[in-house]
């Protein structure tokens, strides 16, 4: 049972801290269990019947709650009236950049989404040669902002109360800019949803937003501390202690690429990963291991997917095989168990999920090897898991993230 968050905050707080606490922890309630009577919300809060009614009053003077339905076919009148979360108070824009696609979810307060779409946006510098850089940036950027009010009018919303975005590279902690080597029409959308000033607007590290989408809907749902180990063109981790998502101090935490491992005939340098874990388990180092064992990627079906990296069918297809890929399947987890001794020595986090596109394609056959070779590796306890919320982490996460960022601006305090 919920205790009162009035009565957490202690004696010291004033009557109208106390009521915003309340109302906070009524919200929570109701977002995750849904509609609930006033006789339940005092049960679930500890609150006495009269600051409940309060509660309900002000949160529909508000326009956050509202009566959805009543209780029971045999009740009537105001005792038996459901209230729940008026989803559409607010709408949430969540995007997953990539170097050249652009996905996009609008989802209401509750954090239902209610339209997405994924769209190219090439640089056309490729097809055009006449084009210079900026004429190419500045197509993918119509492209982009076209993509986003389009989805944005199919949810019935013209503008957004909250947006993140998951983008590949370092975000900076201090200044909140994206770094690294990333396309240019990557930070002229990031600046052009920023000049447009209509919510509160979050830029995170798609990896991190994943870790955030494991955590809350999938693998690690039972764990305040975990690693997300990202498998995918590249690697990189995330890492959650008691519950929060740690960046570093430059933004870097989680560039497992420039982990110096045995096996890879080399060192990274401050300026490269190659020769670091990158180089075992990037996806043109598995493609190279998957041709070693006589393995090919299947011929693809229909348009090419051309964010996806060429190892991800190679490693779908070898877990497919069974038994006549278990010597790649093997060679790949001993792999990357080199990555992830590394992340448990120095975090000891008890938990690693296996994410990205490679992580998901190998699911649990490839976390059950990787756990038995970590064992071998480790004397430290590590569950090995596979991802669960599939190819939209990124996304998922970027809505969550929204979500979250909308409801401390609405609910009032956390706590």
């Amino acid at each position: 049972m919920h205790a009162p968050l009035a009565a957490a905050a202690g004696r010291t707080a004033s009557p109208a801290t106390a009521r915003l606490i309340n109302d906070r922890l009524a919200l929570q309630l109701l977002q995750s269990e849904g509609p609930l009577t006033a006789g339940q919300l005092k049960n679930l809060t500890g609150l006495s019947r009269p600051t409940v009614a309060d509660l309900v009053d002000r949160l529909q003077a508000a326009g956050l709650v509202a009566v959805v339905g009543e209780s029971g076919a045999q009740r009537r009148g105001p005792n038996a009236r459901l209230y729940g979360i008026v989803a559409d108070r607010a709408h949430l824009l969540g995007l997953d950049l990539r170097t050249r696609t652009l996905t996009v979810a609008v989802a209401d307060l509750l954090g239902r989404v209610r339209a997405e779409r994924t769209v190219p946006v090439g640089e056309p510098a490729a097809d055009r040669p006449a084009a210079t850089p900026a004429d190419a940036t500045a197509a993918a950027l119509a492209t982009a902002l076209a993509a986003v009010d389009a989805t944005l009018a199919e949810a019935g919303a013209t503008a957004a109360h909250a947006l993140a975005i998951g983008a590949p590279g370092l975000v900076d902690p201090v200044t909140g800019r994206l770094g690294g080597s990333a396309p240019t029409w990557h930070a002229a959308l990031i600046g052009a949803l920023r000049d447009r000033r209509t919510g509160t607007l979050l830029l995170e590290n798609e990896v991190n937003l994943a870790a955030l989408a494991e955590q809350r809907d999938g693998a690690a749902r039972d764990r305040d501390t975990f690693v997300l180990l990202w498998l995918g063109h590249g690697t990189g981790a995330a890492v959650v202690l008691d519950g929060a998502v740690r960046r570093g101090a430059s933004g870097g935490a989680g560039e497992i690429g420039f982990l110096p491992v045995p096996g890879t005939g080399g060192l990274p340098s401050a300026t490269g990963c190659d020769g670091g874990f990158h180089s075992l388990a990037g996806s043109a180092a598995i493609s190279r291991l998957a041709a070693e064992h006589g393995r090919s990627a299947p011929p693809a079906d229909g348009p090419e997917r051309t964010d996806a990296p060429p190892a991800e069918a190679l490693v779908r297809n070898a877990v497919a095989a069974g038994d006549a890929a278990a010597g790649f399947l093997d060679d790949l987890a001993a792999r990357i168990a080199l990555g992830v001794s590394g992340v448990c020595a120095v975090l000891d986090p008890g938990c690693v999920v296996l994410g990205g596109e490679i992580g998901r394609a190998g699911g649990a056959p490839l976390a059950e090897r990787v756990a038995d070779h970590l064992a071998r590796l480790s004397p430290l306890r590590t569950d090995v898991r596979a991802g669960t919320v599939g190819g939209r982490a990124v996304l998922r996460g970027a809505v969550l993230a929204a979500r979250d960022a909308a409801q401390d601006d609405l609910f009032g305090p956390a706590g």
